[in-house]
């Protein structure tokens, strides 16, 4: 993801796989039901992290950062040596 639509939808995505309406998820955040809709909607045209930080704590996910560019992660890279090893 690399703008604020993907992140919005990848938000409202994991919402609603958890069977949760923005209302809950609000609540379980501990933020303003409109925060979750301005977020999903990217309607600010910026996002609070911290909000976002919470409302992804809330849907029991986290933020991954990596370089631009970088599919593989620091656990991909390490199964795949483990793997290597088992030959």
């Amino acid at each position: 993801m690399n703008d604020l639509a993907s992140v919005a939808e990848a938000l409202r995505l994991l919402r609603r796989e958890a069977g949760l309406s923005q209302a809950e998820l609000a609540s379980r955040a501990g933020v303003a039901r409109v925060t979750v809709a301005r977020m999903e909607a990217a309607s600010q045209g910026d996002m609070s992290v911290s909000a976002l930080l919470r409302l992804l704590t809330a849907l029991d996910q986290e933020l991954l950062v990596r370089p631009a560019g970088h599919r593989r992660t620091l656990d991909d890279i390490l199964a795949e040596q483990r793997q290597g090893g088992r030959s």
